[in-house]
């Protein structure tokens, strides 16, 4: 209602007698359709609300998490001193929307940063988004991390990545907005080997991450432990696993 009216919520909750134009109320119409159907509301309404801005949200990336918000709040706090010194130079592993990478390149100014996926949609769906946001420092690079790293090699302050770490298993668990809706390959990984990613981006990090840079990672709650034994093993220091604010084990912070 907020939506297609334009009243905010309060505003709603007030008024005692709303009329809809024949328009709306089609739209309206249409929208709870949808909604019954256990589509996101995110798609319905075309964007998301993430870190104070819109995104454009619809079946080419996953719909952005609150818990990603935080993942965000945290590279910004670390280092927002550290990119009025020198301009930052961050990589986006996954990028989806782009609402990590294009909300880094708004709250760091300056930040050189660079986003990359697999999906040619989702990068699509990722420049509408940098353009909207008007977010001219994000480079986009359409790029499987798993197989081919050569076009993104560099010297990065930060690499953030937040990968697909569900695994099959947890299917049972999922809700049927995430699970008939946002893309699988960005969503699932086998019960194999569920830190594929995370071994690729921490190995890749090895020798692309700039002195006293940082690497940061969405995890699985249920894998946190095992993701930091991982890091520590590969060599990295001061590994750090943070809480959502839901009490899940959710972000890890490594440097080397």
């Amino acid at each position: 209602m907020s939506h297609i009216t334009g009243l905010s919520t309060a505003r709603l909750l007030a008024e005692r007698d709303i009329r809809l134009s024949e328009e709306q109320q089609r739209w309206m119409d249409g929208a709870i359709c949808r909604l019954e159907n256990n589509e996101p509301l995110q798609h319905v309404l075309g964007y998301c609300e993430f870190y104070g801005r819109k995104f454009k949200s619809d079946g080419r990336a996953l719909v952005p998490r609150p818990e990603t918000e935080e993942l965000v709040d945290w590279i910004t706090s670390m280092h927002n001193a550290q990119c009025t010194m020198h301009n930052l130079n961050i990589l986006d592993i996954g990028t989806g929307t782009g609402c990590i990478a294009l909300s880094l390149a708004k709250e760091l100014e300056g930040a050189k940063v660079w986003a990359i996926d697999i999906s040619t949609e989702a990068l699509s769906l990722a420049r509408e988004n940098a353009e909207m946001l008007e977010a001219r420092d994000v480079r986009f690079v359409e790029c499987d991390i798993l197989r081919e790293c050569e076009k993104i090699k560099g010297c990065y302050d930060v690499i953030v990545s937040n990968p697909p770490y569900v695994r099959e298993c947890e299917k049972v668990d999922m809700e049927a907005n995430v699970l008939d809706y946002d893309p699988h390959t960005a969503l699932f990984v086998s019960d194999d080997d569920p830190l594929v990613f995370y071994r690729a981006i921490a190995e890749f990090a090895l020798e692309n991450l700039a002195p006293n840079g940082a690497l940061y990672f969405e995890i699985n709650q249920y894998l946190g432990r095992e993701t930091c034994d991982l890091l520590i093993g590969l060599g990295y220091k001061n590994v750090e696993l943070r809480e959502d604010i839901n009490g899940n084990a959710r972000m890890i912070k490594a440097t080397l």
